[in-house]
Parts: structure tokens; sequence; C-alpha cells
């Protein structure tokens, strides 16, 4: 009995001691698998930490880059747009100045045809006029009569030959130089001079433009005295008498 007391007391201090012991090697063996342990899970866990704080914090600039590109080639967009409505707006002011040019060009080029075609026109009528300024007429009565219609015509008087010659015969018998020195404007000194016996202020009066101011040229007294009486008689067909 005794025995077993000290085996039982035995048994239990080194049960104890033992189990101290245990607990010492096990703090020992926990201490070094956790020193072993630590080091390599600290190491993943801080790598992983790392890698998901870079993956957390990669996020924003890589989102902030793409903006920037977008905002970017959204301006450039805007700026080739801008460029591209300005060259249009360039080719259209271009297209519109070359076709008013075009316009004021045709303008010209017809208006110098104008003229061109007047100044043939022109032309072409010269050589008729010069052709009645080139005929010629006799240096007699009949040339003179012939002169001075052709010269009425030409201002609207009107007459016919055989109004001028009938006059003609009774007022001078023909000869450009007569004069009358006896009837009343003789005697008020303003005689009647040439083929129709008109006086110095009536001839002046009634003178026609492009005929001689001498009185006595035939042609010059004749178209004054037919003016005369157009004036007063209606024509010098219409005189019969001294007038």
């Amino acid at each position: 009995m005794p025995k077993n007391i000290l085996n039982r007391a035995y048994s239990r201090t080194l049960t104890k001691q033992h189990k101290i012991a245990i607990a010492g090697v096990g703090a020992l063996g926990a201490a070094a698998l956790a020193f072993t342990a630590v080091p390599g899970n600290a190491q993943t866990v801080t790598t992983d930490a790392a890698a998901t704080q870079q993956v957390h914090y990669a996020d924003t600039p890589v989102k902030d880059v793409k903006g920037s590109l977008t905002d970017r080639l959204a301006g450039q967009t805007a700026k080739l747009d801008a460029v591209a409505k300005q060259q249009a707006e360039a080719k259209k002011q271009a297209a519109a100045k070359q076709h008013a040019a075009a316009e004021k060009q045709a303008a010209a080029k017809k208006a110098a045809q104008e003229r061109a075609d007047k100044a043939a026109s022109r032309s072409a009528q010269r050589p008729a006029m010069q052709m009645v300024a080139a005929k010629t007429y006799s240096n007699n009565l009949d040339g003179w009569i012939r002169q001075s219609l052709d010269i009425m015509k030409s201002k609207g008087i009107p007459g016919s030959y055989h109004g001028l010659h009938k006059n003609i015969m009774r007022e001078s018998s023909g000869n450009p130089m007569a004069i009358n020195d006896w009837d009343v404007n003789a005697i008020n000194g303003i005689p009647s001079k040439g083929l129709l016996q008109v006086i110095p202020p009536t001839f002046k009066a009634y003178h026609v433009a492009g005929t001689s101011w001498n009185i006595y040229d035939p042609v010059a007294n004749i178209t004054a005295a037919a003016n005369y009486a157009a004036d007063k008689y209606g024509t010098i067909d219409n005189v019969n008498s001294a007038y």
C-alpha cells in the first residue's frame, strides 16, 4: 500500500514535470513554428497586400489616363472638324469668287462684243453717208435747187423742185447775184438779194446750218428762203408772189 502511494506520488510528480517539460517544449516548438511560419506568411501576406494595394490604386490612374486620352481625342476631333469647316468655307468662297469673276469676264466680253458690233455698224453706215456727202451737183440752177432740196429734206424743211424753181424765176430769173435796189427794202437800206431775193435780216434769222453765210451763195440763199417760207406759209410751194 505505501509502495503504491509512493508510486502514485512519483508518478504524479513526474507527470507534472513531464507536463511542464512538454509544455515548455510545446511552447518552444510553437515559437519556432511561429518564427518559421510568420516570415514566410508575412511576406506572402505583405506581397499580396502590396499587390492588392497596387491593383487597387492602379485602377484610378488607368481611368484617369483613359479620360485624358478621350478628352484629347475629342479635342483633336473638334479641331479637325473646325479645320474641315474652315477649308469647306474657304473652298465655297473661292468658288463664289471664281464664279463672280467668270460672270464679270463674260459681261465684259459681251460689252466688248456689243461695242465691236456697234462700231462695225457705224463703219457699215459711213460709206453710205460718205456717198451722200460725196454726191456732186452741177454748178447751175438745176444743181443748186437739187442740192438745196437734199439739205431741206435732211432738216425737215418742206418744198418741191417746182415750188423753188417758179419762185426763183419770178424773183431773180435764176441770177444768184441779183439785187433789188428800188423796193421799200432798198429804200430802208436792206435790199433783197440772191436767187430768192432775201433781205439780210431774214437770211440771218433763217440761215440753215451747214450752208454758207454768204447771202449770194445760191444753195444758202435758196435754203434760207425755203425755211422762211415754211415758217410763214407752210411751204415755198404756197408762195406765188412777193413774200
